[in-house]
């Protein structure tokens, strides 16, 4: 027996790649070491680091399952200085360091600490250089090595056996013999002292788990090795009748809750948590419904509102190769998580009071707490908009504003109200990897993501947006979800060990490999009943618990099982074509939604074929409900606001154009997170011709984006815009956190910035405070308050395009003719003035009035042929004016840019004789015409001083403000 272990347990010498060395060998925890990498000898599958500035070493100290486990040094990507190492001129680069000091260790992690990991990179972090196999390079540390046998070096320090099974302890050390003792629940069970091989003790007969300790001394240094004997303890009981999966508080007893855990295959559960010091005994064995695999379990003494934690720890006994046998993971439906990796970051004036992370646990835990106050709504009973009059507003909270947090979007609502936009869509705000994301990352699908705030703080942003009448819908990514998820990793496929993976062949939630082409992160299965058990109860979570008015469903392609081919390069023809069970799955969760709540908002991010949108499009549509589909027209908007040559056809950006719907269920956008600003490409591409109306200059581009506003928002159906495009954002989306552009396919090499934090000058500039930009947003607010109010806008329209002067006529003819019921929108994307002909429709008015006219004083006769439109400008007409809200409108003042000026100037509304006067009233300089915001005046003869402007503007008004003349 003795001589067969030993044949198995020789010591195998630690894997080390070519290109790394230290000095000296083995490292020691408490004495200097060199470390040195060459760059020239790169055999690794990661990469390697090219003709670098920079190279950083991103060092960590750990144990034997984790050598990043204790403490890590590196800032990823930061050119800081932190593990900056010194170029030797041939090729190789060092770094010397004391670990203890190094790591700041204290002496309890010297005494856990075996082994080093080193990954080495670029000051950029978009290079870098690892091991053979993508690993970490891995060196021990110490004088002496203990190598544990059972538990073996690939268990991670886990023995799994059944109820009254035996087990040994077994290990050796290098170096000579060394003094064992093993201590077993904190109680010293066993010594061998003066031996290289410890063969000592056995337990037997184990009906409780085991949380044990290996002390090693040689010559006065310590090693512990720490592992877990975990006994298979389940019992098979009945699940209470009423209670779902994840965290289910009692009513009407704050000291008990009871935990369901759906864990398809696997053998046992434990609970561990505060509540049993994170050593789970019997009592925390989780129960096993024999009918269905769920595990269940009540913890009781529990006390009211007190901050509990867990992990579940999940066993199987006989896993699929490269699968553990036990993984601890937070609950997959927690509604809160903590964790190592993020929390540290997230301020306290987002989330104060924020839970402290339970010490010496690894990964994400779920917390738990009986008796929460629940909350009191304003607004219990929203009505929601009509679909067919929603503006939404595309918002991503972490480049909203300065604090990147839901309280941010609740200071701002009147930014939002005075915009009369009547929906706000939240980018994932679901627990995601890291704090600044775009959120499609999601892990927790269930927990909001605590770097924008508490689950109260966002019940209040609902609450508040519903008492301004906007509806919020979440954006939610069913697709995929990322490594942390506790669904990937209880079914994980894990070769090396380091208790991360993709999903395993067992996987009852994940495809092992993508079944379609737009692949990130894992990929669900959503014919699995249990993939569908979990999105129902997801959906179900966010309508009850925050009366979430919708969901937009991202990537929705990527919801059939049909178009993989056993690698992770997905079959693109497959994917977007038409895939039944792709239209099933989702018109079932179409249905979940709406047996919730009947009027819940449904939009698929398609962006795919006709034949497929019709079916969820006109899928019950009879009831009034219908599913909105997502509709892009970047491109085609952005050669109008160019004035370029491209395809200008605008048709689709309503439903008419979309073969077989039945109904507006278009959400029509010019913009949105996921394309180029359109006033990035004004600048950078737009029509320059025509140095009076030159589209790369920043006032002229600016200035045609109201007439953007007019052609796109104003086709009937749901329509979206994208933050700030109602200020002509114009920085672009591969900006970078330092306000510098970065673009795919740089030449540095080093990626783009389209995922950075963006900066936001539209607060520290403010921009509403400009002449132009805020022009746009008083132009859109107007757009969309006719659009919400006047009942034509639900009626039929055409659109006349493909050219520079579009045009959208809307009518609905069931409406009297002493209402509004004809509309015609005429714009002019030329570099030049225009002139459109008006071809008002017969019988329906003489006299049509300008609906962007606030006093509806402004008219064209029917008998007018044609009109003349200003370059990049627009005129909406209707056969009546627009009287609702009238009483809350304002005149548009007069301002004027620049302001002071050196020789000339622009004004903000079209005006006609403008005027300007000295301090004593003597009238000074007179322009005679018609003046658009695109005109400049000059000023260059004024003497330097203060001038009274004095303006009419369409409507004669008298307008007036000051001058600066430089």
């Amino acid at each position: 027996m003795k001589t067969s272990l030993l044949k198995f347990i020789l010591l195998l010498p630690l894997f080390v790649a070519a290109q790394v060395s230290t000095n000296p060998s083995p490292i020691l925890i408490n004495q200097p070491v060199t470390i040195t990498v060459d760059i020239n000898s790169n055999d690794s599958d990661c990469n390697g680091i090219s003709n670098p500035s920079k190279v950083y070493a991103h060092l960590g100290v750990g144990t034997d399952s984790d050598e990043y486990g204790v403490s890590v040094v590196g800032n990823w990507g930061q050119d800081d200085g932190v593990g900056e190492m010194t170029n030797n001129g041939d090729g190789t680069w060092s770094i010397t360091l004391t670990p203890n000091t190094y790591f700041n260790l204290t002496s309890t992690q010297e005494s856990q600490v075996t082994k080093m990991g080193m990954v080495f990179r670029n000051a950029a972090g978009n290079q870098e250089l690892k091991a053979s196999g993508c690993s970490n390079f891995v060196f021990n540390i110490g004088a002496f090595q203990v190598t544990m046998i059972n538990p073996s070096p690939s268990a991670n320090g886990i023995i799994v056996v059944d109820n009254g099974a035996n087990t040994q302890i077994l290990a050796q050390n290098t170096n000579g013999p060394a003094n064992y003792e093993l201590f077993a629940n904190g109680v010293s069970v066993h010594t061998q002292n003066n031996t290289t091989f410890y063969n000592g003790y056995l337990f037997s007969n184990l009906t409780e788990n085991q949380s044990c300790e290996l002390v090693v001394t040689q010559n006065g240094i310590s090693v512990s090795k720490t592992f877990l004997i975990i006994v298979n303890n389940t019992i098979n009981e009945d699940l209470p009748a009423g209670l779902k999966n994840g965290i289910n508080y009692n009513s009407s007893d704050p000291t008990k809750a009871t935990l369901v855990l759906n864990a398809p295959g696997k053998d046992f559960v434990y609970v561990a948590g505060s509540f049993n010091n994170w050593s789970p005994s019997s009592v925390y064995a989780m129960k096993k419904n024999i009918t269905d695999n769920k595990f269940w379990l009540e913890l009781t003494g529990l006390t009211a509102q007190q901050i509990e934690t867990f992990q579940y720890w999940v066993g199987d006994m006989t896993p699929v190769p490269n699968s553990p046998k036990l993984v601890k993971v937070a609950d997959p439906f927690s509604t809160l998580v903590l964790s190592p990796f993020d929390d540290p970051y997230i301020p306290e004036s987002s989330y104060p009071n924020l839970p402290s992370y339970p010490e010496g646990q690894e990964r994400e835990v779920t917390v738990l707490q009986t008796g929460q106050s629940p909350y009191n709504w304003e607004v219990p009973n929203f009505s929601k908009p009509e679909k067919e009059d929603l503006i939404v507003y595309e918002v991503l909270i972490r480049d909203f504003d300065a604090d990147r947090n839901f309280q941010n979007i609740i200071d701002r609502i009147d930014y939002f109200k005075n915009l009369n936009i009547n929906a706000i869509e939240l980018m994932p705000i679901m627990e995601f990897e890291g704090n600044e994301s775009w959120g499609y990352n999601t892990s927790f699908h269930m927990a909001l993501d605590k770097f924008y705030g508490t689950k109260e703080k966002f019940k209040e942003l609902v609450d508040v947006c519903h008492q301004n009448g906007i509806a919020v819908i979440l954006d939610v990514a069913f697709n995929h979800a990322f490594g942390r998820n506790p669904m990937v990793r209880m079914w994980m496929d894990d070769p090396d060990g380091d208790g991360w993976g993709g999903p395993s062949e067992d996987n009852p939630y994940f495809n092992v490999f993508p079944t379609h082409s737009y692949n990130v992160g894992n990929d669900f299965d959503h014919s699995s009943e249990h993939t569908k058990e979990y999105v129902k109860q997801v959906v179900s979570y966010w309508i009850e618990e925050f009366k979430i008015d919708g969901f937009r469903w991202d990537l929705t392609k990527g919801f059939t099982q049909n178009c993989g081919n056993g690698t992770y390069d997905g079959n693109e023809g497959c994917t977007g074509s038409y895939q039944q069970d792709r239209v099933d799955v989702l018109k079932e969760y179409a249905d979940h939604s709406w047996s919730i709540d009947p009027n819940h908002y449904v939009i698929f991010e398609h962006l795919g074929s006709d034949n497929e949108e019709k079916e969820w499009a006109n899928y019950r549509l009879e009831e009034g409900k219908g599913i909105m589909m997502w509709g892009i027209m970047n491109s085609s908007y952005n050669e109008l606001t160019m004035a370029q040559s491209g395809n200008k056809n605008i048709d689709r950006m309503g439903h008419k154009a979309h073969a077989g719907f039945n109904g507006p269920r278009v959400i029509g956008y010019a913009e949105s997170h996921d394309e180029e600003r359109l006033m990035y490409r004004n600048l950078a591409y737009g029509n320059s011709s025509n140095t009076a109306h030159n589209v790369q200059d920043p006032n002229i581009a600016l200035s045609r984006m109201s007439a953007l506003g007019a052609m796109s928002v104003m086709v009937p159906g749901p329509k979206m815009i994208w933050h700030f495009g109602e200020l002509g954002m114009d920085n672009s989306i591969f900006t970078c956190n330092n306000g510098t552009t970065n673009f795919p396919g740089n030449a540095d090499g080093n990626g783009d910035c389209k995922l950075d934090t963006k900066p936001q000058p539209q607060w520290t500039d403010n921009w509403l405070t400009d002449a132009l930009r805020g022009q746009i947003y008083e132009d859109w607010s107007k757009l969309h308050q006719l659009k919400i109010e006047e009942p034509v806008f639900k009626g039929d329209y055409t659109i006349t395009s493909g050219n520079l002067t579009p045009r959208i006529d809307v009518f609905d003819n069931t409406l009297p003719t002493s209402s509004l019921n004809n509309v015609i929108i005429l714009s002019n994307f030329d570099v030049v003035a225009q002139t459109v002909n008006t071809n008002f429709p017969s019988g329906v008015a003489t006299t049509w009035y300008d609906l962007m006219d606030p006093t509806g004083n402004t008219t064209v006769s029917n008998s007018t042929a044609a009109i003349t439109i200003p370059a990049g400008q627009f005129r909406i007409l209707g056969n009546q004016p627009h009287t609702m809200g009238i009483e809350d409108r304002v005149s548009p003042s007069l301002s004027i840019y620049p302001n002071p000026s050196q020789t000339s100037f622009s004004i903000n509304v079209n005006v006609t004789n403008v005027e300007i006067y000295d301090l004593t009233g003597k009238l000074i300089k007179t322009y005679t015409g018609d003046f658009t915001r695109t005109d400049t005046l000059d000023v260059s003869t004024l003497k330097p001083g203060v001038y009274m402007i004095k303006a009419k503007n369409q409507t004669n008004q008298i307008l007036t403000t000051k001058l600066v003349k430089l």
